[in-house]
């Protein structure tokens, strides 16, 4: 079979590869659809993936073979990427800090000892069964396929802490920001804001609920202040990516508020800590996602309280990735979230 695989700076091939086997602990999942993430186009730009089997990580399929204890799964079963539990024995989780276990991110970072050598950009994967949670049976399979991201914004929006009553503002309504803006109000969020140059994206924060949505600069700025009273956002989610949008976050959050870092920016950014000092700032980073965290996210999809069909602009077969990628890459692309069906 191909996979899909980078092979140097703006550079992907369709590989052949062995059709995968179950190992013991182990699964083979038939993928049915893989999203094409921001950190996919961020590897592609620079032909520096981390492991191999995160280019492509975004994935949802069928259990086709199960190998030795591997967990109660059967063939058939529906499933979704996932992130292994605590193992409760490393120094993070005998600390009593489960969120930071050791072999729990070195399986989200492609370093366990049954990692594929590829991602879900092919027909197949041999996985961990650990590496899999069941998808919720009212999930249709497009929505399975965007678990992983809204995972990544639940738990973003769960560590900011924002709650009943807050003013949320969102920078950036690519699939991260409009995933964050609807678990913010989830969360209790009285009023979201979202700031997106591209009107396109604009119009898809308004469809998922933001009650006010502005274009970056002078209008955002004004808009923000206009809606808080002059006080700036209880918690301000930078979901852009952009080195300078960091600072932009902080000037937006009232003195004593939270801004929550989740988009990915590869390049250095200038700040002003004087700013983050005087405003007296908490400042959340937040990589990854836990089990917790899928487990909500499917609820609150299945209930109809977050809605992720509408980040789903496109689906394209594995020969039209690299034009997707580079059209992502280049900035040139009215795409929210594309989907690879390998077949």
């Amino acid at each position: 079979m191909r996979a899909a695989l980078i092979t140097g700076a703006r550079q992907i091939e369709l590989v052949e590869v062995p059709e995968p086997h179950p190992a013991p602990g182990g699964v083979v999942v038939d993928i049915r659809y893989c999203g094409v993430c921001g950190t996919d186009v961020g590897a592609y730009r620079t032909g520096m993936p981390s492991h191999p089997s995160l280019f492509g990580h975004e994935w949802t399929g069928t259990v086709r073979d199960v190998g030795d204890e591997a967990g109660g799964l059967a063939p058939g079963d529906r499933v979704v990427v996932a992130v292994r539990a605590p193992c409760g024995v490393c120094p993070d989780c005998a600390a009593g800090r489960p969120g930071s276990c050791r072999a729990a991110r070195a399986m989200l970072l492609g370093r366990d000892p049954l990692a594929p050598p590829h991602g879900g950009f092919a027909p197949a994967l041999a996985v961990a069964a650990e590496r899999l949670v069941r998808v919720h049976p009212q999930l249709s399979d497009e929505e399975a396929a965007l678990i992983e991201p809204a995972s990544v914004a639940h738990r973003g929006v769960r560590r900011s802490g924002v709650g009943l009553g807050d003013v949320a503002v969102v920078q950036g309504a690519g699939p991260i920001g409009l995933l964050t803006l609807q678990f913010a109000r989830a969360a209790g969020a009285a009023t979201v804001v979202v700031i997106e140059p591209d009107p396109g994206r604009r119009a898809a924060a308004r469809e998922v609920g933001a009650d006010l949505v502005l274009a970056p600069g002078d209008e955002a700025v004004a808009g923000v202040l206009d809606v808080t009273g002059g006080a700036g956002g209880d918690v301000v989610f930078e979901c852009a990516g952009h080195p300078p949008l960091l600072q932009a976050a902080v000037d937006l959050t009232r003195h004593g508020g939270v801004t929550a870092m989740l988009g990915y920016i590869e390049e250095a950014a200038t700040i002003d800590p004087s700013r983050w000092l005087g405003k007296d700032i908490t400042m959340v980073a937040s990589v990854g996602f836990a089990r917790q965290d899928q487990h909500s996210a499917m609820s609150l999809i299945a209930d109809g309280r977050v809605r992720v069909s509408p980040l789903h602009s496109r689906t394209v077969n594995l020969e039209e990735l690299g034009g997707v990628l580079q059209e992502l890459a280049a900035g040139r692309s009215s795409d929210t979230k594309v989907l690879v069906d390998p077949h």
